[in-house]
């Protein structure tokens, strides 16, 4: 008797077992299936080539020449969207291929207040035009400066995004496992000021570094808080984690590190007159040398960022910024720094945009320039972009760099200045 009802009790969670299992299995099914109907591909294909116009003994005359494919996958189900997309790279001047998966999340709104997005995206905050103080998400200034496009100054990040929103105020928090840094310049496609060397090196230097690298330990959190007021946005920001690209030297200086970082901000943007006026800060709390008397590591600053823009004529922008970078504990830098380490306790940079739009908004010339008085240097980035029809798109560009002193930012690349050309299409 026993027997039997332990047979009938099996039985019977057997049957319920694979019923459930048959109804999930179904309602897998039918996700797939609308995922499928669901999906989106867009992407483009890229050629891509360009010459330095200076000898560099450091790196080799090609500045960029790629072949580039982009694959941009999305669909949706009732509960989330989704969206991977991935570049496909044959590089004759590394002479390898490559792939870059730039995106690979899922967004979805569990609540009415919050969204959610999970895994590799692009991410960005903050009022500033190409210049940054409280996005500190990854960037590639190494294609930024060979001439790829402007969307590849954004890295990827691997994080989830939180957003929560109320009609009292609304936050972002950016949760990032494990650290993300800056591509930063690291002496593999462009030359720069090495002080250890004390000269300018590339390839036969190429940067060292001692990067964080655990899981749920070397992590970062970023966030945001924010509010629209009579057409202003105001905002708030916090970072904690690392600077972005290498912030330091290990005590041997033999490796370059990242040390801790916090940062503390404010921005406002909102119209002026016939423009867009912003206003941002930050204050940089260098964690692991808050004294300052610790030359191998950078010290704690300040930095502000005024800007505007406006249309100064048909189909004609321009816009104008001010930013400045103040070092806190100079005293203490002056005394503390290694030899060829000392900086000046201000940097400041201008920048200006001019954007004109012609041939029924096909054609765009623009040029951006980056002045620091303080540096005594200056970075151009002319461009014109025609778009042929609406898969197609040609473009040629420049990177020109000039600087009377090859230490400081924009003149240690003064070798590096090239010319690009690039053709588009896109489906």
């Amino acid at each position: 008797m026993i027997f039997s009802k332990r047979l009938i009790a099996f039985v019977a969670v057997l049957v319920a077992t694979t019923s459930l299992s048959a109804v999930a299995q179904e309602e897998t099914t039918n996700d797939f299936k609308a995922f499928l109907s669901n999906l989106d591909v867009h992407g483009f294909y890229e050629i891509r080539s360009g010459y330095r116009t200076r000898k560099d003994k450091y790196e080799k005359d090609m500045s960029i020449m790629e072949q580039r494919l982009q694959l941009d996958l999305s669909s949706y189900l009732d509960w989330a969207d989704f969206e991977v997309k991935s570049d496909i790279i044959g590089d004759l001047v590394e002479e390898q291929a490559d792939f870059d998966l730039r995106e690979a999340h899922m967004f979805t709104s569990p609540l009415e207040f919050m969204d959610l997005k999970v895994g590799r995206q692009i991410l960005t905050w903050g009022t500033g035009d190409l210049v940054f103080i409280n996005d500190l998400f990854p960037k590639d200034w190494q294609s930024f400066f060979i001439g790829r496009d402007t969307e590849y100054l954004k890295a990827p990040s691997d994080a989830a995004k939180i957003s929560l929103f109320s009609d009292l105020v609304n936050l972002d928090i950016v949760y990032t496992p494990k650290f993300d840094p800056d591509r930063f310049i690291s002496g593999q496609r462009i030359s720069y000021w090495n002080s250890n060397l004390v000269r300018l090196a590339g390839r036969d230097a190429i940067q060292r570094t001692a990067k964080p690298d655990r899981w749920f330990r070397d992590d970062e959190i970023a966030a945001r808080l924010y509010k629209n007021i009579n057409n202003y946005e105001y905002a708030l920001y916090t970072y904690h984690g690392y600077w972005k690209s290498p912030g330091g030297q290990n005590t041997a200086q033999t490796l370059a590190i990242f040390p801790d970082l916090n940062v503390y901000g404010a921005s406002v943007r909102g119209n002026v007159g016939k423009g867009i006026g912003n206003l941002e800060f930050g204050y940089y709390d260098s964690h692991d040398d808050q004294s300052g008397k610790n030359g191998n590591i950078n010290n704690s600053e300040l930095r502000f960022l005024a800007g505007y823009s406006q249309e100064i004529g048909e189909d004609f922008t321009a816009g104008l910024q001010y930013y400045v970078e103040h070092m806190l504990d100079y005293s203490q830098h002056k005394n503390s720094a290694p030899s060829g380490l000392t900086r000046d306790r201000d940097r400041h940079l201008i920048t200006v945009r001019l954007t004109k739009l012609l041939m029924n908004q096909n054609l765009r010339c623009s040029l951006f320039t980056y002045l620091s008085p303080s540096d005594k240097d200056t970075y151009m980035r002319p461009n014109i972009n025609y778009k042929v029809n609406d898969n197609l798109a040609v473009e040629l560009g420049a990177n020109i760099f000039f600087g009377d002193y090859p230490s400081t930012f924009f003149g240690q690349f003064r070798n590096n200045t090239n010319i690009y050309t690039a053709m588009r299409y896109s489906f």
